[in-house]
């Protein structure tokens, strides 16, 4: 654990001298994109963002008004990892599920250190670990244990339970965190509902094995949810073509549903370097924060 520590300190570290630098000096908390709540509405005024017209009010007829925020006293944060056994995917110590317990253990800290009150969610096909909500290094520590002890109960996946848990158990709005590689079905509907109640962020975990399998002839591969054994022929130009529209398809409706549904949305690749991506995100995070509290 104390290695551990020591790399997320370096990676923190990195991640705010970089936004430090890169916003020259005007540090906003990267956990407050959208930890406002609705305060009154006013006219439309020139540069104004459009999503946030009230159109109920407009539809008055007696002009266009915006919606006007102000920050939340406290932004509760929630991470709801993914850690089925599709995440086994990767070089040791490099794999999916190590990407993501690393980028939740960090997050984790930057965000109890902005004083916001940070929950836990890990799950599979069911529930495997919950925290809720609480302040403190202390409880950072206790998320921390909990990400890198767990050993899942389930193998499988089911993102739809997993929304829907997290939609029962959170009562005000909060930013979430959403860290999967997202193989799974049915769960947009969800993930929609979550987008309109709360700040979402989507993490697509990916190891480029997944859409690059190396040609092996006939071998056989494991099914880490299943456990089952099947021979697939790597070399066959139908089993590539199957395989790289399989990933292309996952990925393109997640990005098309986060570009629609204003959800901020980050892919990490396994062997890449994820700190860049962070800041760029929390950069973009900022600007919108900034122009919706005009």
């Amino acid at each position: 654990m104390k290695d551990i520590l020591k790399k997320l300190r370096k990676y923190e570290i990195r991640v705010r001298k970089a936004i430090n630098s890169q916003m020259q000096g005007d540090f906003h908390s990267i956990f407050k994109g959208s930890g406002l709540e609705f305060d009154d509405v006013r006219a439309y005024q020139y540069g104004d963002d459009v999503r946030t017209i009230d159109w109920n009010v407009t539809a008055k007829g007696h002009g266009t008004f915006v919606k006007t925020f102000i920050e939340e006293k406290e932004q509760t944060v929630l991470f709801m990892l993914d850690v089925s056994a599709s995440g086994e995917i990767g070089k040791a110590n490099h794999q999916k599920i190590d990407l993501g317990k690393e980028i939740t253990a960090l997050l984790t800290m930057s965000a109890v250190k902005e004083s916001s009150s940070v929950g836990l969610l890990s799950f599979s096909d069911q529930k495997e670990t919950y925290i809720k909500p609480g302040k403190g290094m202390k409880h950072s520590y206790e998320i921390l244990s909990s990400i890198f002890s767990l050993n899942p109960i389930s193998k499988k996946t089911n993102l739809d339970h997993a929304i829907r848990f997290a939609l029962g158990m959170l009562k005000r709005r909060a930013v979430i965190f959403l860290i999967s590689d997202f193989i799974d079905e049915d769960y947009l509907h969800s993930l929609k509902g979550m987008a309109r109640k709360h700040d979402l962020v989507v993490i697509q975990l990916f190891d480029k094995r997944e859409s690059n399998m190396p040609s092996l002839g006939i071998v056989p591969l494991l099914d880490k949810e299943s456990g089952k054994t099947i021979w697939i022929n790597t070399s066959s130009g139908k089993f590539r073509n199957v395989l790289d529209k399989t990933y292309r398809k996952n990925t393109t409706e997640l990005e098309d549903f986060c570009r629609r549904n204003d959800v901020n949305y980050l892919s990490v690749e396994t062997e890449e370097d994820y700190v860049p991506k962070l800041v760029k995100l929390f950069r973009h995070r900022n600007k919108m924060n900034s122009q919706r509290a005009r």
